[in-house]
């Protein structure tokens, strides 16, 4: 598959090309361009040149566009989720949900398409203002391996609805899907040009594109590291940025909560997605009243977790996406037991054998009697490992929640309003849910504090964040 550049698919200028392999099996199922800094200055220079005139349509008939896009995603589900799950790994019931998903954002974008919001600033004699809001010019987008195409959709929606132009840079392990639905955008009316999307390595396409001086804003979802070095490449040009990094989420369930809720809310926030996501229970600590029976039902459902090709209808959980993100995790299991800073309850290791081939497959790990300083509290773990720890209070759990350099998401579990109260005021994160984790519809602004990262992206908020004020003085 190739590039999308102003509205044609071309390949890399020097015709080089990477392959994207299937994590469940370990083959190659397509290639794509890698593309370089001279694919990056194609793409900025067809996007400048659409902007005009996209800018200047009006809100309304870009998000007609955004809607029909939708529309074309959902009748193209079933073969989009096909593609998602070979290229991703995650099973195919969890794509199905994530291409809907993305269909459902550009839904709500098109439905919040009036013309944006200014203001009116009377000032007596002086006179008055009017304040308006305007597109930023040629945006960039850079995409994650682990939920691609409900992360391209955050970026695209607020994007193009706002009237900026947008080169995109896909995962270079998943990039796939996010190549047929920029096609379907295209189907669906979006002028040549308006998006454009850049296959290759974060190194050399990503770089080029953050450093790109007629590229106004970057939005990235990804590591802390990455993102610092974003911001660093950024600077030159003093461009917009939206980064949202890691996270280390904790999940807090208190004496008085529902205990088999939470169990499955446990369950499915660490090992959605094989735990590779942002937002994912990376941390769990529970009330010592109930932690035994918690811990009790909590085994028993995950040691009957199936892991296997997610196009297999049995599979529970699939591979990690990626032969260097395998590498990593079994490097943080490994390093519980040589630094004694844990027992590894169930899991701990690869799953191998016959049915999971060269597959990139990680058993779903739960790992007790966490020291307070361990390495998997510290460090963000991208992956089926979910640490536990006992606490004999409220505030013991907020202690620990905030003893973190992330602060993406955080989840109380309780029937307490109270509880509910003193958890969002002193828990330091962007979004605190209750008695549930993980959900983020795109009416949410969504986003981090600390080390998560800045900007938000979901509803107004990301899409006044595409746009700049100008203001009018009358002096009358």
């Amino acid at each position: 598959m190739d590039m999308l550049i102003n509205g044609t698919a071309v390949p890399a200028t020097d015709e080089a090309r990477i392959d994207v392999i299937n994590p469940a099996t370990g083959e190659r199922i397509d290639t794509v361009p890698r593309g370089s800094d001279t694919d990056v200055d194609a793409a900025v220079e067809a996007a400048d040149a659409a902007f005009g005139a996209w800018s200047e349509k009006t809100m309304r008939d870009r998000g007609l566009i955004l809607s029909r896009a939708a529309e074309l995603v959902r009748r193209d589900h079933n073969d989009l989720a096909q593609l998602l799950t070979r290229e991703q790994g995650k099973p195919l019931r969890e794509s199905i949900d994530e291409v809907r998903g993305c269909a459902n954002i550009l839904e709500y974008y098109a439905s919040i398409a009036g013309q944006p919001a200014g203001e009116a600033v009377h000032l007596g004699k002086a006179g008055d203002c009017l304040v308006t809001r305007f597109p930023l010019g040629v945006c960039g987008a850079i995409i994650p391996w682990n939920m691609p195409v409900i992360i391209m959709g955050w970026k695209l929606g607020p994007a193009l609805l706002a009237g900026n132009t947008l080169v995109l840079k896909p995962a270079s392990t998943a990039p796939l899907t996010n190549l047929r639905i920029a096609w379907l955008l295209q189907e669906a009316g979006l002028p040549s040009g308006v998006l454009n999307v850049v296959t290759g390595k974060g190194e050399t396409a990503g770089a080029a594109l953050v450093k790109h001086p007629r590229v106004r804003k970057i939005s990235f979802t990804g590591d802390c590291a990455t993102g610092q070095r974003i911001r660093e490449m950024a600077k030159d040009h003093l461009k917009t940025l939206t980064l949202e990094l890691g996270g280390s989420d904790p999940m807090m369930v208190m004496a008085d909560a529902d205990i088999p809720k939470a169990v499955d809310g446990a369950l499915r926030g660490r090992f959605y997605n094989a735990g590779q996501v942002c937002t994912a229970v990376k941390r769990l600590y529970l009330h010592e009243k109930i932690a035994e029976e918690f811990m009790r039902l909590l085994t028993a459902k995950v040691e009957r977790l199936t892991l296997g090709n997610g196009l297999l209808p049995a599979t529970d959980m699939g591979p990690l996406n990626n032969r260097a993100q395998f590498e990593r995790i079994s490097s943080q299991v490994s390093e519980v037991t040589d630094r004694e800073e844990g027992t590894i309850s169930t899991g701990g290791s690869p799953k191998t054998g016959p049915a999971y081939g060269h597959g990139f497959f990680y058993q779903p790990t739960l790992v007790t009697d966490v020291v307070p300083d361990a390495a998997l509290l510290k460090n963000e773990v991208f992956g089926p490992v979910l640490p536990v720890m006992t606490v004999p209070d409220l505030g013991a759990a907020i202690r620990e929640a905030n003893r973190s350099r992330y602060g993406l998401g955080a989840s109380v579990w309780t029937r307490d309003i109270s509880t509910v109260k003193e958890v969002y005021r002193r828990v330091n994160a962007g979004i605190i849910w209750v008695n549930r984790h993980l959900t983020i519809p795109p009416e949410v602004p969504f986003g981090g504090t600390n080390e998560s990262g800045i900007g938000r992206e979901n509803g107004f908020h990301a899409l006044d964040s595409y746009t700049q004020t100008k203001t009018l003085f009358l002096g009358w």
